[in-house]
């Protein structure tokens, strides 16, 4: 028969290994769950470079066509800025909604996959 202290000396040891057994599970679940993230948000960020650098692009053409209707050059990237200072505030106040919604539902639908 087992004396008490061996008993409880024995409960310790076993609820020292579930201790560590817990926490190496929750770390390894936390690593899945940020892979899972990552390796979803990454290509999307890819796109979104290559988009950005095409709408780079496109904006000097249209600035210099612009530019060159109206007379001179840098009119032509006024206007331009212009646009897209329109935009920008019109972003900012109607359209944030559109794009913080979205973008967070994206990674917490990816964390809890």
């Amino acid at each position: 028969m087992e004396t008490p202290a061996s008993s409880f000396e024995s409960l310790f040891e076993r609820i020292e290994a579930y201790s560590k057994t817990t926490y190496e599970l929750s770390k390894l679940r936390l690593l899945e769950t940020t892979t899972i993230v990552v390796s979803a948000l990454i290509p999307r960020f890819f796109v979104l470079v290559m988009m950005a650098l095409f709408a780079l692009v496109l904006t000097f053409g249209i600035a210099l066509l612009v530019g060159e209707w109206l007379g001179k050059y840098y009119y032509g990237f006024f206007v331009v800025a212009a646009f897209y200072l329109i935009a920008g505030i019109l972003l900012h106040f109607f359209l944030h909604k559109w794009i913080k919604n979205p973008v967070s539902d994206l990674i917490i639908k990816q964390a809890l996959q």
